[in-house]
């Protein structure tokens, strides 16, 4: 199965502790998503986002739109991700 480098990234961001209200930045961002996924893995950032929807499905729509509209801002106004800094856990 190919995993999409978007995709992990936004359910990174969504799984993170990073809040819209806080105006984040694009360093903290990413760092957040890199910390996320050193912390979480894949599987278990894809299983925080798959919790919180069964959970709090009103909550998390928005959420997961913010992760993947930041996430997307990410990749066009950064440097492309040194693949060793954000190793994606198996």
């Amino acid at each position: 199965m190919s995993v999409n480098l978007h995709t992990v990234r936004a359910a990174a961001l969504f799984a993170s502790t990073v809040q819209g209200s806080e105006r984040p930045t694009a360093r903290l961002l990413q760092d957040a998503i890199t910390a996320t996924v050193r912390r979480l893995g894949t599987r278990g950032c894809a299983a925080v986002v798959a919790q919180q929807f069964g959970d709090h499905p009103e909550t998390a729509v928005p959420r997961m739109r913010w992760a993947r509209e930041h996430v997307a801002l990410l990749v066009t106004t950064t440097r492309p991700v040194d693949p060793d800094r954000l190793r994606l856990a198996a």
